[in-house]
């Protein structure tokens, strides 16, 4: 019995949106459950797909919190040469 935890940042992949929709989530659920299937051949029925959404202030990336992470990235570089 696979059991599989996808986590995810709270927050919507459009303008406005608050967190993944059910929509969303029904799609890597529907995938994961799919490759085990192909892969292990495994059952769909005995296959557990989680979907856990984390605060975005509670995910880190390269040392920082990623909304700051996602900062720099964003931040043109300089040219530094001269």
């Amino acid at each position: 019995m696979p059991i599989v935890l996808i986590q995810v940042t709270k927050e919507g992949n459009t303008p406005g949106a608050a967190s993944v929709t059910a929509a969303e989530k029904a799609a890597p659920i529907a995938g994961t459950t799919e490759l085990l299937t192909k892969v292990l051949n495994k059952p769909p029925e005995a296959t557990f797909v989680l979907i856990e959404e984390v605060e975005l202030e509670n995910w880190g990336w390269g040392g920082l919190p990623v909304s700051e992470f996602r900062g720099r990235l964003a931040r043109p570089r300089s040219s530094g040469g001269g």
